[in-house]
């Protein structure tokens, strides 16, 4: 697995940090009126956030070890948004969001760095993609993760918009 990837998954959990932390605080509960060109899923920052801990957990821990452990699995996609309804994001609290989340990505770190190239092979079918190998699933989470930084600035910059 190239250092490039797994250092950017690495240092997601601060980059995320900071882009959170540059949403103004009246506006992590903020919808725009349209969500037309956002370029992650349509969440407010505090659903951005909330977000990136369950598909971390529920769908890449998950993921991993399947891809790991069983023979060409069907990885299932995750339908964000009633997870994001069921789970009320927009009450959650974002500093324990966060401190989950830095958990789960240190586990998917540990995880990763102790794999050989064989387990990095492996291969899967993954819900909306198609085959893949433990190595390309591991490239679609850092995918993900940039996204919803590009997700984070679009709302800023709807909200400087506003502000014009």
């Amino acid at each position: 697995m190239n250092s490039i990837t797994l250092d950017t998954l690495a240092a997601f959990p601060t980059q995320l940090q900071a882009h959170y932390d540059a949403i103004p605080d009246d506006f992590k509960n903020w919808a725009p009126a349209s969500w037309l060109g956002i370029p992650s899923e349509a969440f407010t920052a505090l659903e951005q956030i909330c977000h990136i801990r369950d598909i971390e957990i529920e769908g890449y821990h998950l993921r991993f070890s399947r891809t790991l452990n069983e023979v060409n699995p069907l990885l299932a996609s995750i339908d964000s948004e009633p997870l994001a309804i069921s789970r009320a994001y927009g009450t959650q609290n974002a500093t324990e969001v966060f401190a989950a989340f830095r958990e789960a990505r240190a586990q998917t770190m540990t995880v990763l760095r102790e794999l050989t190239s064989e387990h990095f092979n492996r291969k899967a079918q993954f819900e909306g993609y198609g085959p893949l190998t433990l190595r390309s699933l591991v490239h679609y989470l850092c995918s993900h993760d940039q996204q919803h930084l590009a997700g984070l600035q679009w709302i800023l910059g709807k909200i400087e918009a506003g502000r014009g």
